[in-house]
């Protein structure tokens, strides 16, 4: 296996608690038994003078009754006022929503956009600060996929408002999107920034629609130092819709993968973070991964195929990941997407 110093705190900057939760135990097996998103109990309805019905004037009629991903029941009298986030990527959607001013507290982890660095930390998304999260005095907290589910639970017990998301597809983190729309009323921004998404996604469907099966090339990410995703998470989806045969296919989750697999698979590119860099070596993923004994017999080595992707773009299940989308595109096929 490939062992490296710092490598929960790799995983904790690329991916969160997906991988940690596998590692020590604390996810209790909720990312299996748990929907991709919420689920709407009173569907909302359309209003806003004439043009009723059309994008521009979606309006949500309150009160409005929606379950999240973890069944709990939530019942808004109207948009809620004070809205705090303990994930990246939902922080990430309140902002593209319009909702910035309105947010009052985010996870030590949320850096993006950059005004979103002023507001008042919350503390990590794993297991946030208790006392600062009843200090926020939210009327909704948003949490996503690096939550354990029990944790919800525990922290619901003090009584703080904590509404869970937990995508594993493109279309649940779209449907996640709308769904804050709905609850925050900001259904004409979050239907635009649904159309915007599905165009990246279209974009790279058309690009890539001609190639046969057999054409289809070989791709390797390592989303940290030997780690990789294999089938039932969203960045193994951003692969193959990119037109790529994922080499971890076979496996299911966050794995760790032996050099000798990957050398045997021989992938024809190999995916990977960009920005971070090697707690131990402080090389980045770049220098590792051409360094390795035997790996320069791989073709995506010997070729040069080895493509850098901002690592919050993707690995954060957000309204950035059709960009990221687009980006595994151009790496796997530059001569197919501009």
């Amino acid at each position: 296996m490939l062992k490296y110093s710092g490598k929960k705190t790799w995983l904790a900057a690329v991916i969160g608690v997906t991988v940690i939760a596998a590692l020590t135990g604390c996810g209790g097996g909720s990312t299996n038994k748990v929907p991709g998103q919420g689920e709407l109990v009173a569907p909302p309805k359309a209003s806003g003078g004439t043009n009723a019905g059309t994008v521009a004037a979606k309006r949500t009629t309150y009160p409005l009754k929606i379950k999240d991903a973890t069944g709990k029941e939530f019942t808004f009298a109207k948009a809620p006022e004070r809205i705090a986030s303990v994930s990246p990527a939902e922080t990430e959607t309140l902002y593209a929503l319009g909702l910035g001013d309105k947010v009052v507290g985010v996870s030590d982890f949320c850096d993006y956009p950059a005004e979103v660095k002023s507001k008042p930390k919350l503390g990590s998304i794993v297991k946030p600060n208790e006392e600062a999260l009843i200090a926020a005095n939210a009327d909704l907290i948003m949490t996503g996929v690096s939550m354990p589910t029990p944790t919800v639970e525990k922290l619901r017990e003090l009584k703080v408002n904590l509404f869970k998301v937990e995508p594993k597809t493109i279309d649940d983190i779209i449907n996640n999107i709308k769904l804050m729309g709905q609850i925050f009323d900001r259904q004409e921004q979050a239907e635009k920034l649904a159309a915007s998404m599905e165009a990246d996604r279209k974009k790279v469907a058309d690009a890539v629609k001609d190639v046969k099966p057999e054409q289809k090339k070989k791709v390797f990410i390592e989303i940290s130092p030997g780690w990789t995703v294999g089938k039932g998470e969203f960045i193994d989806e951003l692969i193959t819709a990119a037109g790529g045969v994922n080499v971890a296919s076979s496996e299911k989750g966050y794995v760790q993968l032996s050099e000798e697999k990957v050398i045997a698979a021989n992938p024809q590119v190999i995916l990977y973070p960009k920005n971070l860099v090697d707690d131990s070596s402080k090389k980045n993923m770049d220098q590792l991964i051409r360094a390795r004994s035997g790996w320069n017999q791989i073709d995506a080595v010997k070729n040069n195929k080895l493509v850098g992707v901002d690592d919050n773009m993707m690995s954060r299940p957000g309204p950035r990941i059709t960009a990221a989308l687009v980006e595994f595109a151009k790496g796997i096929y530059p001569d197919l997407v501009k």
